[in-house]
Protein backbone atom coordinates (compact mmCIF):
# COMPACT_ATOMS: atom_id res chain seq x y z
CA UNK A 1 0.00 0.00 0.00
CA UNK A 2 1.18 3.70 -0.71
CA UNK A 3 2.06 5.67 2.55
CA UNK A 4 3.33 9.01 2.89
CA UNK A 5 5.02 9.59 6.26
CA UNK A 6 4.52 12.81 8.53
CA UNK A 7 7.27 14.75 10.14
CA UNK A 8 5.83 12.80 13.18
CA UNK A 9 6.12 9.42 11.90
CA UNK A 10 2.99 8.56 10.92
CA UNK A 11 2.01 7.01 7.97
CA UNK A 12 -0.51 8.36 5.40
CA UNK A 13 -2.09 6.07 3.37
CA UNK A 14 -2.88 8.16 -0.17
CA UNK A 15 -4.17 6.96 -3.94
CA UNK A 16 -3.52 8.96 -6.92
CA UNK A 17 -5.73 8.55 -10.34
CA UNK A 18 -5.24 10.14 -13.92
CA UNK A 19 -2.79 12.97 -14.87
CA UNK A 20 -2.66 16.53 -14.88
CA UNK A 21 -2.66 19.42 -12.54
CA UNK A 22 -2.75 17.57 -8.98
CA UNK A 23 -6.10 18.10 -6.76
CA UNK A 24 -5.89 16.94 -3.50
CA UNK A 25 -9.06 16.20 -1.62
CA UNK A 26 -9.52 16.45 2.10
CA UNK A 27 -12.33 13.90 3.61
CA UNK A 28 -15.09 15.35 6.54
CA UNK A 29 -14.95 13.67 9.57
CA UNK A 30 -17.55 10.69 9.42
CA UNK A 31 -15.81 9.65 5.89
CA UNK A 32 -12.90 8.66 4.00
CA UNK A 33 -10.98 8.52 0.77
CA UNK A 34 -13.70 6.38 -0.12
CA UNK A 35 -15.71 9.72 -0.23
CA UNK A 36 -14.51 11.49 -3.15
CA UNK A 37 -14.91 8.49 -6.00
CA UNK A 38 -17.61 10.71 -7.85
CA UNK A 39 -14.83 13.36 -7.85
CA UNK A 40 -11.68 11.22 -8.79
CA UNK A 41 -14.02 8.87 -11.89
CA UNK A 42 -14.89 13.00 -12.83
CA UNK A 43 -11.72 14.61 -12.21
CA UNK A 44 -9.21 12.26 -13.51
CA UNK A 45 -9.80 12.22 -16.83
CA UNK A 46 -8.58 15.64 -16.82
CA UNK A 47 -6.49 16.22 -13.85
CA UNK A 48 -3.82 14.43 -11.09
CA UNK A 49 -6.48 13.18 -8.25
CA UNK A 50 -4.89 12.27 -4.85
CA UNK A 51 -7.18 11.15 -2.12
CA UNK A 52 -5.87 10.02 1.25
CA UNK A 53 -6.79 9.15 4.58
CA UNK A 54 -6.02 11.44 7.54
CA UNK A 55 -4.79 9.80 10.51
CA UNK A 56 -6.34 7.69 12.42
CA UNK A 57 -8.74 6.28 9.49
CA UNK A 58 -6.85 2.84 9.21
CA UNK A 59 -4.92 1.86 6.62
CA UNK A 60 -3.38 4.94 7.78
CA UNK A 61 -1.66 5.11 11.54
CA UNK A 62 -4.02 5.22 14.11
CA UNK A 63 -1.91 7.04 17.09
CA UNK A 64 -2.80 6.21 20.14
CA UNK A 65 -2.84 9.72 22.23
CA UNK A 66 -5.45 12.13 21.14
CA UNK A 67 -2.26 15.19 21.26
CA UNK A 68 -0.90 13.79 18.11
CA UNK A 69 -4.17 14.93 16.48
CA UNK A 70 -5.20 18.83 15.80
CA UNK A 71 -6.16 21.09 13.17
CA UNK A 72 -2.46 21.93 12.50
CA UNK A 73 -1.58 18.49 11.83
CA UNK A 74 -4.24 17.71 9.67
CA UNK A 75 -2.69 20.56 7.72
CA UNK A 76 0.90 19.37 7.92
CA UNK A 77 -0.20 15.98 6.99
CA UNK A 78 -1.92 17.61 3.74
CA UNK A 79 1.31 18.98 2.90
CA UNK A 80 3.47 15.72 3.93
CA UNK A 81 1.53 14.02 1.21
CA UNK A 82 2.10 17.02 -1.54
CA UNK A 83 5.94 16.38 -0.39
CA UNK A 84 5.83 12.66 -0.76
CA UNK A 85 4.92 13.14 -4.45
CA UNK A 86 6.56 15.92 -5.58
CA UNK A 87 3.93 18.16 -5.78
CA UNK A 88 4.76 21.60 -5.56
CA UNK A 89 1.02 23.19 -5.99
CA UNK A 90 -2.35 21.90 -6.06
CA UNK A 91 -6.20 22.39 -5.93
CA UNK A 92 -7.08 21.63 -2.22
CA UNK A 93 -10.76 20.54 -2.11
CA UNK A 94 -11.69 20.00 1.52
CA UNK A 95 -15.11 18.99 3.03
CA UNK A 96 -16.42 19.83 6.42
CA UNK A 97 -13.46 18.79 8.34
CA UNK A 98 -11.54 18.78 5.50
CA UNK A 99 -13.00 22.10 4.45
CA UNK A 100 -11.41 23.44 7.73
CA UNK A 101 -8.06 21.52 6.68
CA UNK A 102 -7.89 23.15 3.32
CA UNK A 103 -8.77 26.85 4.78
CA UNK A 104 -6.17 26.48 7.27
CA UNK A 105 -3.96 24.88 4.05
CA UNK A 106 -4.89 28.39 2.70
CA UNK A 107 -4.00 30.62 5.80
CA UNK A 108 -0.94 28.70 6.13
CA UNK A 109 0.55 27.61 3.18
CA UNK A 110 -0.95 30.16 0.33
CA UNK A 111 2.08 29.34 -1.94
CA UNK A 112 1.14 25.59 -1.77
CA UNK A 113 -2.06 25.80 -3.30
CA UNK A 114 -3.18 26.45 -6.95
CA UNK A 115 -6.70 27.14 -5.73
CA UNK A 116 -9.05 26.34 -2.50
CA UNK A 117 -12.70 24.47 -2.33
CA UNK A 118 -14.20 24.99 0.87
CA UNK A 119 -16.66 22.42 1.14
CA UNK A 120 -19.71 22.33 4.08
CA UNK A 121 -17.65 24.40 6.44
CA UNK A 122 -18.69 25.68 9.42
CA UNK A 123 -19.83 23.03 12.35
CA UNK A 124 -19.30 24.91 15.93
CA UNK A 125 -18.34 28.03 14.07
CA UNK A 126 -20.06 30.85 15.63
CA UNK A 127 -19.41 32.51 18.86
CA UNK A 128 -23.01 31.73 20.67
CA UNK A 129 -22.57 27.72 19.21
CA UNK A 130 -18.67 27.06 20.33
CA UNK A 131 -19.04 25.74 23.62
CA UNK A 132 -22.03 23.73 22.44
CA UNK A 133 -20.02 22.04 19.54
CA UNK A 134 -17.11 21.24 21.92
CA UNK A 135 -19.50 19.83 24.40
CA UNK A 136 -20.94 17.73 22.34
CA UNK A 137 -18.04 16.58 20.01
CA UNK A 138 -16.34 15.31 23.53
CA UNK A 139 -19.76 13.59 24.26
CA UNK A 140 -19.50 11.89 21.17
CA UNK A 141 -15.75 10.96 21.11
CA UNK A 142 -16.79 9.05 24.92
CA UNK A 143 -19.93 7.61 22.77
CA UNK A 144 -17.63 5.92 20.87
CA UNK A 145 -15.81 4.60 22.96
CA UNK A 146 -18.23 3.43 25.69
CA UNK A 147 -20.47 2.30 22.49
CA UNK A 148 -18.42 0.93 19.75
CA UNK A 149 -17.89 2.71 16.06
CA UNK A 150 -20.88 0.53 14.57
CA UNK A 151 -23.64 1.36 16.77
CA UNK A 152 -22.30 4.98 17.05
CA UNK A 153 -21.55 5.26 13.01
CA UNK A 154 -25.58 4.37 12.73
CA UNK A 155 -26.66 7.20 14.68
CA UNK A 156 -24.02 10.07 13.56
CA UNK A 157 -24.74 9.03 9.88
CA UNK A 158 -28.59 9.42 10.38
CA UNK A 159 -28.16 13.20 12.01
CA UNK A 160 -30.25 16.44 11.09
CA UNK A 161 -28.17 17.19 8.28
CA UNK A 162 -27.46 13.54 6.48
CA UNK A 163 -31.46 12.81 6.29
CA UNK A 164 -31.03 14.21 3.25
CA UNK A 165 -29.01 12.42 1.08
CA UNK A 166 -30.22 9.16 2.79
CA UNK A 167 -34.09 10.42 0.97
CA UNK A 168 -32.69 11.10 -2.17
CA UNK A 169 -30.17 8.20 -2.93
CA UNK A 170 -30.23 4.95 -0.32
CA UNK A 171 -28.25 3.14 -2.13
CA UNK A 172 -25.48 5.99 -1.53
CA UNK A 173 -26.23 6.86 2.16
CA UNK A 174 -26.14 3.16 2.99
CA UNK A 175 -22.56 2.75 1.26
CA UNK A 176 -21.47 6.38 3.09
CA UNK A 177 -22.66 4.87 6.53
CA UNK A 178 -21.36 1.08 6.14
CA UNK A 179 -17.69 2.74 5.16
CA UNK A 180 -18.01 4.98 8.61
CA UNK A 181 -18.85 1.72 10.74
CA UNK A 182 -15.41 0.53 9.31
CA UNK A 183 -13.14 3.25 10.98
CA UNK A 184 -11.23 2.78 14.02
CA UNK A 185 -12.96 3.64 17.43
CA UNK A 186 -9.28 5.00 18.73
CA UNK A 187 -8.85 7.00 15.25
CA UNK A 188 -12.22 8.47 15.69
CA UNK A 189 -12.37 9.44 19.34
CA UNK A 190 -8.84 10.92 18.91
CA UNK A 191 -9.87 13.01 16.12
CA UNK A 192 -13.36 14.07 17.23
CA UNK A 193 -11.22 15.04 20.26
CA UNK A 194 -7.93 16.61 19.01
CA UNK A 195 -9.64 18.28 15.70
CA UNK A 196 -12.68 18.78 15.95
CA UNK A 197 -13.44 19.91 19.38
CA UNK A 198 -10.18 22.00 19.69
CA UNK A 199 -10.34 24.09 16.21
CA UNK A 200 -10.57 27.48 16.30
CA UNK A 201 -13.73 29.27 15.55
CA UNK A 202 -13.65 30.96 12.02
CA UNK A 203 -15.18 34.30 13.46
CA UNK A 204 -12.04 34.27 15.24
CA UNK A 205 -9.95 34.00 11.93
CA UNK A 206 -11.71 37.03 10.24
CA UNK A 207 -8.64 39.19 10.28
CA UNK A 208 -6.62 36.44 8.80
CA UNK A 209 -9.19 35.75 6.14
CA UNK A 210 -9.32 39.08 5.05
CA UNK A 211 -5.63 38.65 4.28
CA UNK A 212 -6.10 34.96 2.13
CA UNK A 213 -5.71 35.97 -2.12
CA UNK A 214 -5.74 32.24 -2.58
CA UNK A 215 -9.07 31.84 -5.22
CA UNK A 216 -11.57 30.32 -2.83
CA UNK A 217 -14.98 28.69 -3.67
CA UNK A 218 -17.37 28.02 -0.87
CA UNK A 219 -19.85 25.24 -1.27
CA UNK A 220 -22.33 24.23 1.28
CA UNK A 221 -26.27 22.78 0.79
CA UNK A 222 -29.07 25.08 1.93
CA UNK A 223 -30.19 22.85 4.48
CA UNK A 224 -26.80 22.22 6.17
CA UNK A 225 -27.72 24.33 8.74
CA UNK A 226 -24.67 24.97 10.77
CA UNK A 227 -22.43 25.98 7.84
CA UNK A 228 -24.86 28.75 6.31
CA UNK A 229 -23.76 31.95 8.25
CA UNK A 230 -20.20 30.79 8.10
CA UNK A 231 -20.44 30.80 4.49
CA UNK A 232 -21.43 33.80 4.13
CA UNK A 233 -19.39 34.97 6.74
CA UNK A 234 -15.87 33.79 4.56
CA UNK A 235 -17.62 35.28 0.83
CA UNK A 236 -18.04 38.27 2.55
CA UNK A 237 -13.84 37.76 4.39
CA UNK A 238 -11.77 36.51 1.64
CA UNK A 239 -11.29 38.84 -1.20
CA UNK A 240 -10.95 35.91 -4.05
CA UNK A 241 -13.70 34.16 -2.95
CA UNK A 242 -17.43 32.34 -4.52
CA UNK A 243 -19.93 30.75 -2.84
CA UNK A 244 -21.95 28.42 -4.35
CA UNK A 245 -25.04 27.14 -2.13
CA UNK A 246 -26.73 23.79 -3.15
CA UNK A 247 -30.73 23.70 -3.09
CA UNK A 248 -32.53 20.71 -0.96
CA UNK A 249 -28.88 19.60 0.13
CA UNK A 250 -27.70 18.60 3.33
CA UNK A 251 -23.93 18.22 4.75
CA UNK A 252 -22.63 15.36 2.46
CA UNK A 253 -22.67 17.35 -1.01
CA UNK A 254 -20.20 16.08 -2.91
CA UNK A 255 -22.04 12.55 -2.98
CA UNK A 256 -25.62 14.12 -2.36
CA UNK A 257 -25.18 15.87 -5.41
CA UNK A 258 -22.08 15.14 -6.74
CA UNK A 259 -22.82 16.50 -10.51
CA UNK A 260 -23.77 19.73 -9.06
CA UNK A 261 -20.67 20.10 -6.47
CA UNK A 262 -18.37 18.59 -9.96
CA UNK A 263 -19.76 21.32 -12.19
CA UNK A 264 -19.10 23.87 -9.79
CA UNK A 265 -15.48 22.68 -9.21
CA UNK A 266 -14.86 22.56 -12.76
CA UNK A 267 -16.24 26.09 -13.82
CA UNK A 268 -13.85 26.97 -10.79
CA UNK A 269 -10.72 25.32 -11.52
CA UNK A 270 -11.39 26.63 -15.44
CA UNK A 271 -11.52 30.06 -14.66
CA UNK A 272 -8.41 30.09 -12.03
CA UNK A 273 -6.58 28.68 -14.96
CA UNK A 274 -7.29 31.88 -17.47
CA UNK A 275 -6.98 33.93 -14.11
CA UNK A 276 -10.37 34.49 -14.27
CA UNK A 277 -11.40 34.57 -11.13
CA UNK A 278 -9.94 37.58 -8.83
CA UNK A 279 -10.96 40.16 -6.09
CA UNK A 280 -14.14 40.88 -5.47
CA UNK A 281 -14.95 44.56 -7.17
CA UNK A 282 -14.88 47.37 -4.94
CA UNK A 283 -17.67 49.35 -6.11
CA UNK A 284 -20.23 46.28 -5.22
CA UNK A 285 -19.07 46.72 -0.92
CA UNK A 286 -20.66 50.29 -0.72
CA UNK A 287 -23.00 50.84 1.61
CA UNK A 288 -26.14 52.42 -0.62
CA UNK A 289 -28.90 49.66 -1.38
CA UNK A 290 -29.21 51.13 -4.58
CA UNK A 291 -26.03 52.77 -5.32
CA UNK A 292 -27.64 55.87 -5.91
CA UNK A 293 -26.91 57.65 -2.67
Amino acid sequence: MPHATTDDGVKLYYEETGSGEPVLFIHEFADDYRGWEPQVRHFSRLYRCITYNARGYPPSDVPEDSSSYSQMRAVGDAIAVLDHLGIEKAHIVGLSMGGFCALHFGLNHPDRALSLVVGGCGYGAEADKRAQFRDEALTTADTFEADGMPKTAARYSLGPTRVQYQNKDPRGWQEFADNMAEHSTKGSANTMRGVQAERPSLYDLVEDMKTLNVATLIITGDEDEPCLDPALLMKRTIPMSGLVIIPLTGHACNLEEPDAFNRACQEFFTAVAHDAWGPRDPRSQIASITGMK
